[in-house]
């Protein structure tokens, strides 16, 4: 009977601990659609989860005294599990909820990331934490002249449970079950181990109903509209969603959001109509050089696909490679944004843009490299480093550009002042463009960085039809200025602080995240 007893207590803390961190790893996810994804919004997650566990730890400490009996010490259990549950199987509504409250004022995106992550995540990993000390005090208690075994046995259950959570997340509840169906399914864990320490050795019938309540409680919360998924798709990269912009475009046309950062937009009738200043400006620039030739371009991420879309529809014998890491992306893009995949010019894989690049015949060369993927608003890390712009650089056709899309603040854009400076070392030429109404509004905006061999002979590009645009490159000598002052870093795989230097973004307020 001990031994069943011992079993019961190693797989109850096994399964619990790989509970906590499921919640952990599915936070992010839940997080994203809301503010984003970056290396802040784990930061938050991480402390807040581990907050909520040391204090559950504590109180756990409290019900795992001398004097506490064992029947109390599993009601104790029953009752930590059974809040655990609740709270957990209430986090997407409650994250919602939250989320359109916080999103209505002016709070800094590094606070709305810190009070969402602390109002819902806090509290179910607190119950949980309470159920280690209580466990193990237990698992002793029955084998007392076994201490050091039971409890180096405890702490490995914990620690082997919490790997088992954070693979099982990753590689498999989430792109199996999703987010919500995945908190859910812990919820009903927790539950199910709350009515099974609850009624263990009780005979009264009137602790059944109570249960069941609580149990019916859970159930239902997951039946509330915020258990809605806001996602068209939710891959293993991202929450996929299309938003119709048909009653602001006048147009059938279409954006395709990633977690919370429209990537671009799409015309279904005239796939040549770019409504993003910086992709007209990225194509109109390039074919000025091409005197009609079809583009031979390399686009580091798909997104909506609009430039590869543009191009296959103007050149059919256009080479057009885009490296887009995820499948569901691409299928998104062709079910709900028009894209065809057939399209001759069109080449997808599916793969690191890094990767795929380095590993291209050696004497395939672009006369575009465009750089278009992002984490939220910044850039990968390994996507920005001296190290692959040699990369770059190395595959690019005579004449040829790299243009890399940054988002970044029009005040003092210190992200964009280190990556001009690291390409600076290897481009003989870097420009910083913008389009003039962007530039008037300040704020948040687009920037344009092009790699060229040759420095663009105007610094004005006007375009006429069909938004009469402006795009302006930054006068050289300012820029120059403005770089050394800032005394930013060069990045390169060992060193490139994306975050650190787009900080300004989170601690001011922005429409754009609410």
């Amino acid at each position: 009977m001990s031994a069943l007893r011992q079993a019961a207590y190693g797989l109850t803390l096994f399964l619990t601990s790989a509970g906590a961190l499921v919640v952990e790893i599915v936070a992010g996810r839940m997080l994203a659609p809301y503010v984003g994804m970056s290396l802040y919004t784990w930061t938050a997650i991480i402390a807040v989860v581990l907050a909520g566990l040391s204090a559950g730890h504590w109180i756990g400490g409290r019900l795992a005294a001398p004097e506490i009996t064992a029947a109390t010490a599993r009601r104790g259990i029953a009752v930590a599990l059974g809040l655990a549950g609740l709270f957990t199987a209430g986090c997407a509504p409650l994250l919602k909820a939250l989320a359109v409250l916080l999103g209505d004022t002016t709070a800094p995106p590094l606070l709305l990331i810190t009070l969402l992550a602390g109002g819902v995540f806090l509290l179910p990993s607190l119950f949980v934490g309470v159920v280690s000390p209580v466990l193990t005090k237990l698992a002793i208690d029955d084998a007392p002249q076994r201490q050091g075994p039971v409890l180096g046995r405890m702490f490995a259950l914990g620690a082997a449970g919490s790997i088992l959570g954070t693979l099982t997340a990753g590689y498999l509840f989430i792109s199996w079950i999703g987010s919500s169906g995945t908190m859910l399914a812990v919820a009903g864990l927790y539950l199910a181990f709350a009515v099974a320490y609850w009624l263990q050795g009780r005979k009264s019938f009137v602790t059944a109903p109570v249960l069941a309540l609580i149990v019916l409680a859970g159930v239902g919360l997951g039946q509330l509209p915020g258990y809605a998924a806001p996602c068209r798709v939710e891959s293993d990269y991202y929450c996929i969603r299309v938003v119709d912009l048909t009653p602001q475009s006048g147009r059938p046309s279409a954006a395709m959001v990633l977690d919370h950062l429209a990537h671009s937009l799409n015309d279904r009738d005239d796939p040549t109509l770019l409504y993003s200043p910086y992709l007209d400006f990225v194509a109109r620039r390039t074919e000025s050089l091409l005197a009609g030739r079809p583009p031979r371009a390399y686009f580091i991420g798909g997104g909506a696909f609009t430039l590869p879309r543009a191009w296959a529809a103007r050149f059919p014998k256009a080479d057009l490679v885009v490296a887009e890491i995820d499948p569901a992306v691409t299928r998104v893009a062709a079910e709900a944004m028009w894209l065809d995949v057939t399209a001759p010019a069109l080449h997808v894989i599916h793969a690191d843009a890094r990767a795929t690049l380095a590993h291209l015949p050696r004497d395939q060369r672009f006369d575009l490299i465009l750089g278009d993927a992002f984490h939220d608003f910044s850039i990968p890390p390994h996507l920005v480093t001296r190290e692959f712009h040699r990369l770059v650089r190395d595959r690019l056709a005579p004449g040829g550009a790299y243009a890399i899309n940054v988002i970044d603040q029009s005040e003092n854009p210190r992200f964009t002042f280190a990556l001009v400076k690291t390409m600076q070392r290897d481009f003989p030429a870097v420009e910083v463009w913008l389009d003039d109404d962007s530039r008037r509004q300040g704020g948040r905006v687009t920037f344009v960085v092009l790699g060229l061999t040759v420095p663009s002979a105007s610094s004005v590009l006007r375009a006429a039809a069909p938004f009469r645009r402006t795009w302006l490159r930054w006068p050289p000598d300012d820029l120059a200025a403005r770089i050394a002052a800032a005394d930013v870093p060069v990045l390169t795989d060992d060193f490139a602080p994306v975050d650190r230097l787009m900080v300004g973004f989170l601690l001011r307020p922005d429409e754009s995240l609410h």
